[in-house]
């Protein structure tokens, strides 16, 4: 079964990309160029890798098409270099060295094609002490001060924020940017180069308000006593009588007036700007939030400018009034999914096809591309990653 490669559309129709399978942010930011048009060819080697997971449901394989190429076999490097000859960009996720060990590191890549952008995404970086140690979002963001800010209690320890924080927005989406930056180098200047996206880089870099708000006096190097992090009363989360949860954010004056009004605790409302009553601030407002339900609640600040909002869960939210009215949940084949982010309004981007299938679109892609030796025999050699 082949998956259907219908005209693309986007800004980036006409970027050619190869990706190099591998998981997490690699794969996401490869979604993200393919989302908004590129010509993405996942280059999956037999047996993996993988999430465990239908690779029919592995959304982030989604817009694109996949090869089969054993990077060990005799003609597995060569291979990818013919289609790397005829790509835009390549994005790779190993560790530091292991595509150079394989035969398609940036300098067997560039030889090939000068004008290559040549993306690596890696959790530590290139070099460093760390460079060649294994690692997760959880360790990369530890470092970087972003997990340690995340949290209610100052005493207890920092919340765990998924993979958000770490693979994907310090990951891919800074892998995204700096391909984007210098595809538009290589074009204007027939230059190609390598783009060292490293988690841990762009985890530090999305800190940066709040390094200069501490520098400023204006924040505490600690959890859960801050503005923005959880100590504010009028900006946090509070649990409503069914076990639900709302979300307040009411920080501007006329915004918390509206939100004491139609929650109910205008008497307590001058604590505002005393921070020795903040928590009977938050204790009132707590009090009041835990006397209805969170439906009851959404209804009560609903069309106001309290800055109020429920906390909705992962199946919860693509029904929600406003999401569904901009369609920023999308089905297809059965999966509700993400649609394809931001909105552009010439060149829109599309979910054209669904999770490439492992090597399902070999045959097209040698036809398309040019690379006749895709759909020729491949034989291993035992050459260690």
């Amino acid at each position: 079964m082949s998956t259907t490669h219908t005209t693309a559309t986007g800004p980036l129709a006409g970027v050619r990309v190869v990706e190099l399978a591998g998981i997490g942010p690699g794969p996401f930011a490869a979604m993200l160029l393919a989302d908004l048009g590129a010509d993405v060819v996942r280059v999956d080697r037999p047996g993996g890798p993988g999430l465990g997971i239908d690779p029919a449901r592995d959304l982030t394989n989604r817009n694109k098409r996949s090869v089969l190429v054993d990077l060990k076999a005799d003609v597995g490097p060569a291979t990818v270099l013919d289609l790397v000859e005829r790509a835009d960009i390549l994005i790779e996720g190993y560790r530091p060295g292991v595509a150079e060990r394989l035969g398609v590191g940036p300098d067997d890549c560039l030889a090939r094609n000068p004008r290559l952008v040549y993306g690596r995404m890696t959790g530590w970086g290139q070099d460093g002490p760390l460079a060649a140690a294994a690692g997760h979002d959880i360790g990369y963001i530890a470092i970087t001060g972003a997990l340690g800010m995340i949290g209610p209690d100052p005493e207890g320890p920092p919340t765990v924020p998924a993979n958000l924080v770490g693979d994907y927005a310090g990951g891919s989406l800074y892998l995204v940017i700096g391909v984007l930056a210098a595809l538009q180098h290589a074009r204007a200047h027939g230059e190609g180069q390598v783009v060292d996206a490293a988690i841990v880089d762009g985890t530090a870099h999305l800190t940066t308000m709040i390094h200069g708000m501490l520098a400023a006096g204006g924040w505490q190097d600690r959890r859960g006593v801050n503005l923005l992090d959880g100590g504010c009363p009028f900006y946090g989360v509070y649990e409503t009588s069914d076990g639900g949860h709302m979300a307040v954010g009411a920080l501007e004056e006329r915004f918390y007036a509206e939100f004491v009004r139609l929650l109910g605790v205008e008497d307590v409302a001058p604590a505002r700007r005393d921070l020795a009553r903040w928590p009977e601030l938050r204790e009132a407002v707590a009090r009041r939030f835990r006397s209805r339900t969170r439906e009851e609640w959404t209804a009560v600040f609903d069309g106001s400018d309290a800055c109020v909002a429920p906390v909705l869960s992962l199946r919860e939210a693509p029904a929600h009034p406003h999401l569904a009215a901009r369609a920023t949940f999308s089905e297809r084949d059965g999966i509700a999914q993400p649609a394809p982010a931001p909105r552009f309004s010439v060149t829109p981007g599309t979910l054209r096809t669904g999770p490439a299938l492992p090597g399902a679109d070999t045959a097209a892609v040698a036809r398309d591309w040019a690379v006749p030796a895709l759909d020729g025999p491949q034989q291993t050699q035992e050459t260690e990653a």
